[in-house]
């Protein structure tokens, strides 16, 4: 099974040091059928079908669409598969792809959204649109831009893009919270991380770090897990300690002058914790340290 990187793997590579568009508007054809390929994509997409079929597969459900249907799909990873209409026919689809910044930029310019209606479940990871005057027309507006030789003026493609997400935020709201949504989580997240990354305090609580990431304890308790696959306090416990043995490797300091540096209320529960983790008592493992 073939894997591809989107939009990169069909797209100029950008230079390096230069800033990778927000925005990719891409007409596609092949004339041969695709088999299904695993595809990690690092931007949202409008897929624009105008001829053949497609069929995507995400974890949670799958969407199979032909001609004069169209799909929002949601950055992450699929498998798809592009079957022609006939021999004598190619697949043909307009691709506009687009970042989660061009989607906060779009959040921001346009504030009374955000009275769309939060998912209460999880959101699903595509929508599939019928095609219809509007949606028609906007295609053909897609390929006269091409035609014009404006393919890569950002200016004009974040235009497009506003315009039909506000198109998409009239005929299924639903869809654009969902993408509002999955936003949403991934600038949760990328807060958690760069939090954890930083030079935290010992004494930090799980409090305090939930408080710094502007999360609330319980989902803060529950992305940490999802992110990091334990507990925040496990992790926290794992990095006291490994801490603490660094500083009994060094020799220097006693283990009555590392248990509270290292962020622990009472000699008794550094022991505890330390002897589960490593399976003997502080002491012991500085002992067994080379001189």
């Amino acid at each position: 099974m073939k894997q591809f990187l989107l939009p990169d793997d069909i797209v100029a590579r950008t230079a390096a040091g230069m800033a990778r568009p927000d925005t990719y508007l891409i007409p596609y054809e092949t004339s041969s059928n695709r088999e299904r390929s695993k595809i990690t994509m690092r931007y949202h997409l409008f897929s624009f079908l105008t001829q053949g079929e497609k069929v995507v597969t995400y974890p949670t459900a799958t969407a199979r669409i032909g001609p004069g249907q169209f799909l929002l799909l949601s950055a992450g990873n699929c498998l798809m598969s592009e079957k022609l209409a006939s021999a004598n026919h190619s697949y043909k689809s307009m691709l506009l792809f687009f970042s989660d910044e061009a989607l906060t930029a779009f959040f921001l310019k346009y504030p009374n959204l955000e009275r769309l209606e939060t998912p209460p479940f999880a959101p699903p990871p595509f929508h599939v649109f019928n095609a219809d005057e509007f949606l028609t027309n906007f295609v053909c507006s897609l390929k006269l831009l091409l035609g014009n030789g404006t393919e890569w003026d950002a200016s004009l493609q974040q235009l497009k893009l506003e315009e039909l997400l506000l198109y998409v935020s009239r005929q299924q709201p639903a869809a654009l919270s969902a993408l509002r949504a999955r936003v949403s989580e991934t600038a949760e997240n990328q807060r958690i991380r760069e939090v954890m990354a930083a030079d935290l305090p010992t004494h930090i609580t799980v409090e305090d770090l939930a408080f710094l990431c502007h999360s609330s304890l319980s989902t803060f308790k529950r992305r940490f897990a999802k992110l990091y696959g334990t507990s925040p306090n496990r992790w926290l416990t794992q990095q006291r300690l490994a801490i603490a043995a660094q500083l009994l490797r060094q020799g220097t300091l006693k283990t009555s002058d590392i248990y509270d540096q290292v962020g622990y209320e009472s000699m008794s529960s550094f022991i505890q914790s330390f002897k589960q983790a490593y399976g003997i008592t502080p002491k012991k493992y500085q002992m067994q340290q080379p001189v």
